[in-house]
């Protein structure tokens, strides 16, 4: 396809390097340019080129190919580096405020990269910094300055090492003391510990740090914020009081010195709980503008939604760049073939685009919904800042919670799997170090568990959509949000009475047939699970037993049921949208189709169970619209993870380069590693000293 020529793209989006990719290249249906320009726009391609570029041309974050990092040294490396991203003010404030979606690019540029760095400076930017000034009123704004100019270095506290998911639980107390106006922050016993603190293991001087506010006569208000140093700015030892250290090696994310602190009666001034939703007067009155003690506390956890919806985007970046590694590879690796001589790319091979298309489709769908979820939060931050506690603003709350801990385990768990699929399509290629599919492995492995067990968080998600059929039920309240997700439950009961009626498999490959699907299957696993709810408490169940009792087979995958008809609808409207470009509308409408029948695909026992689907047919016609559609985005694959991909620098990859040079690529990085060509380095000395067989035998 011919390249767009407006003026100025041609130096954001130069041609890429010719080579064995470009047969693929030359029979796709688009042009990438022109789908560049359309999912990200000139002004955010020009951000991440500036961000690319400033990585690329300063030595400090040359790769350390062929050297293996003490963790140490590592540490050092990207608190430095996280350091320099800070010099170069790639993203001024108001440009954070004004283009909220510039945030989540710097943080993705800087996770293509390496993700220690991005997490080092998302950690101390995003949520110490955020917290502050969402948590905080005007009289903490002192900390803002000397955050930019990394004065202090910032972490944050909620987890201790015998409370994680259950964060209302935590044991780190906050007693105010009014003789001297001064919370007492301190640490019952080492199980209060904070624990698996990011940054706090060596290089923060500050941390928010959650505990349980006392105020005079012993009263409990639950769990608040609070600014406390933690160590010197100058010398980086602890302050009086604070017991504060590393926790060690880790899977993954070595760069990040993840932490613990005890406290012992350390004093801080009363200025420095975070006040938005409390506050303590000098006299020791507890006040705050909320009526409803869950409302204040899901208001006081508003950053860890914050830290959910940015896990979401980390997640699919680490997708995007496995997808990205393995097709270029499978575009460029030849074996096997119809006779002897003749050998065929994997890609050609309908496993290998089984096995690879479906996570590239949802690596754009995902994505997709990544983005429009961070810009709904941006909303809500927005809301909250201006002091609206109105009836709208509140349920933009529960909703974006709501998607928030159901869009990080589906986002999760897809990287998850997607990334493992790649890992072993690259065959024993895939399992060398140099390509990196093994550390995008590792790396992404937390976000499974970091700011919510994905379990967990899915009840989260399940409990918003079962409170909204009890009001229904009860009172005839209708279903809707702010953000539409629910409104289609006003039909519940006509959807409930709908089933499969695709004539063929031709009518299938749109995602309009998928998205009707779904909406049948997230009523029915609704109301099963609001039954067996009823059914554990009719049988003597308490709430607790109830809800523990429902999980495995009917509020979770509910909540994931929700998640993915979202992500569909989201991607399915974007995707036959009026403006889309007339030469792009093919090839997207084949991803969102790809995506939603390959999701649904994973519940076709549940179609079956509840009637959805009947007959053999149904879920054939299924399987076959998803081989057509991979087989249709085949000759497209190669131009759509150009569309995703980094540059060379950034990937980081041999088998995943754009020149396509497979062998060429990755016998040279073989041949940089150090010493590959020498003999061990124990060599000597166990030549001198090895031990005689006979000397052996005459011991024995």
């Amino acid at each position: 396809m011919v390249p767009p020529s407006e003026g100025g793209t041609d130096a954001l989006l130069p041609d890429l390097p010719k080579g064995p990719l470009q047969a693929y290249r030359a029979r796709a249906s688009f042009c990438w340019q022109e789908l560049v320009l359309f999912l990200e726009g000139e002004d955010m391609l020009r951000l991440k080129k500036a961000i690319f570029s400033a990585l690329e041309n300063d030595p400090l974050f040359a790769h350390s190919h062929g050297e293996d990092l003490s963790l140490e040294k590592y540490r050092e490396l990207s608190f430095l580096r996280c350091k320099r991203v800070m010099e170069y003010s790639l993203l001024p404030v108001e440009e954070m405020v004004a283009r909220p979606l510039s945030v989540q690019t710097l943080i993705a540029c800087l996770g293509m990269y390496d993700w220690s760095l991005a997490v080092k400076f998302l950690l101390h930017m995003l949520t110490f910094g955020s917290a502050i000034y969402s948590s905080g009123s005007e009289r903490h704004l002192k900390y803002l300055p000397k955050i930019f100019n990394m004065d202090i270095f910032g972490c944050f506290a909620v987890t201790e090492l015998s409370h994680g998911s259950n964060a209302k639980a935590i044991r780190t107390t906050a007693h105010y003391d009014p003789t001297t106006e001064e919370f007492i922050i301190h640490s019952p016993d080492f199980e209060a510990a904070k624990f698996w603190v990011g940054n706090m293991g060596k290089t923060a001087t500050h941390a928010v740090v959650f505990a349980q506010l006392y105020t005079p006569g012993g009263q409990c208000h639950g769990p608040h914020s609070f600014v406390v140093q933690i160590r010197n700015p100058k010398t980086l030892l602890p302050m009086p009081g604070v017991m504060v250290g590393d926790i060690g090696k880790k899977l993954g994310l070595n760069g990040v010195d993840n932490g613990f602190a005890m406290f012992h009666k350390v004093r801080i001034p009363r200025q420095d709980l975070l006040n938005r939703i409390g506050d303590v007067t000098p006299e020791g009155t507890y006040v705050t503008s909320f009526k409803d003690d869950r409302q204040r506390f899901g208001a006081s956890l508003g950053t860890l939604s914050l830290g959910r919806v940015a896990i979401v985007g980390m997640a699919i970046v680490n997708l995007k760049l496995a997808v990205s590694i393995a097709l270029r590879f499978s575009a460029t690796r030849c074996q096997f073939g119809p006779s002897d001589g003749e050998e065929v790319r994997v890609l050609e091979y309908q496993t290998q685009q089984w096995r690879l298309l479906p996570y590239l489709a949802a690596a754009y769908a995902l994505d997709h919904f990544s983005k429009s979820l961070f810009l709904d939060l941006a909303e809500l931050q927005q809301g909250l800042m201006g002091t609206d506690q109105g009836a709208r603003q509140a349920e933009l709350g529960r909703e974006i919670h709501a998607l928030a801990s159901a869009g990080k385990p589906l986002a999760s768990w897809t990287a998850q799997r997607g990334i493992q699929e790649c890992r072993e399509a690259c065959g024993g290629h895939g399992y060398l170090a140099v390509n990196r599919l093994g550390d995008l492995r590792n790396d992404n492995d937390p976000n499974c568990t970091y700011e919510g067990d994905n379990n967990i968080l899915l009840q989260q998600t399940s409990s918003y959509l079962l409170s909204l059929l009890a009001r229904h039920v009860q009172g005839g309240a209708h279903f809707q949000s702010p953000l539409r997700t629910v409104d289609f439950l006003q039909a519940y009961p006509d959807i409930l009475g709908q089933r499969f009626t695709c004539p063929s498999v031709d009518s299938c490959l749109d995602s309009s047939v998928p998205l009707a699907a779904y909406e049948w299957l997230v009523c029915y696993l609704l109301r099963e699970s609001y039954q067996k709810l009823n059914q554990e408490k009719r049988s003597g169940s308490n709430d607790f037993e109830a809800r523990n009792n429902s999980q495995v087979y009917h509020c979770h995958p509910l909540a994931l049921a929700f998640l993915e008809l979202t992500v569909v609808r989201r991607f399915h409207e974007y995707t036959h949208q009026p403006h889309v470009p007339p030469p792009l509308r093919a090839v997207l409408g084949r991803l969102s189709a790809l995506y939603a029948l390959w999701s649904l695909s994973q519940h076709t026992a549940l179609l079956y169970q509840g009637g959805y689907f009947s007959g053999e047919q149904a879920g054939k016609m299924i399987q076959n619209a998803i081989l057509d559609l991979c087989s249709q985005l085949k000759d497209d694959a190669v131009a759509l993870v150009d569309v995703i991909a980094p540059p060379d620098f950034v990937l980081d990859s041999p088998i995943g380069r754009a020149d396509g040079e497979l062998y060429k690529n990755l016998w040279t990085a073989v041949l940089l590693e150090s010493r590959v060509l020498e003999r061990p380095s124990w060599w000597s000395e166990f030549s001198v000293h090895k031990p005689r067989i006979g000397s052996l035998k005459s011991k024995l």
